[in-house]
């Protein structure tokens, strides 16, 4: 089945129609060993959401970093040490994960590897002084 783009402007396929990237962090700089297919996006005519599907090779890591945005993840297979700001988590296939925004992230794939859904607002969610690590007053 190819990528289907329909009057209303749905967009209907397989993952594996839609072109794998290397992955890169804001800068710009290729992160080895993970690549990243961006199911929906902002280009499909998204307006609030993207769907990224991420496959990363064994013992491969996403360095820790941070941003005005959310993240919600789904393990299809493998699995991964996810550190959310502090803590460490081990996950694998059927986990989820909510990563707050502004809270520093990383991932460690598993010997064998991880491949995992990843959706986030197309727009920061808050601003640079939201911390939902501060205790409430």
């Amino acid at each position: 089945m190819t990528v289907e783009r329909g009057p209303c402007g749905e967009k209907v396929g397989r993952a594996s129609d839609v072109e794998a990237k290397e992955a890169t962090l804001g800068s710009g700089e290729k992160v080895p060993g993970v690549y990243i297919r961006w199911l929906i996006s902002s280009g499909d005519g998204a307006p609030t959401f993207a769907m990224r599907l991420f496959t990363v090779e064994p013992g491969a890591h996403i360095p820790g970093h941070k941003h005005p945005w959310e993240h919600e993840i789904y393990v299809l297979r493998g699995s991964m040490r996810v550190r959310i700001g502090q803590r460490e988590y081990s996950v694998s296939s059927g986990s989820f994960v909510y990563v707050p925004p502004n809270v520093e992230h990383e991932y460690f794939a598993g010997e064998d590897g991880v491949e995992f859904l990843c959706i986030i607002p197309l727009r920061p969610s808050v601003d640079d002084s939201y911390n939902p690590c501060k205790p409430s007053a």
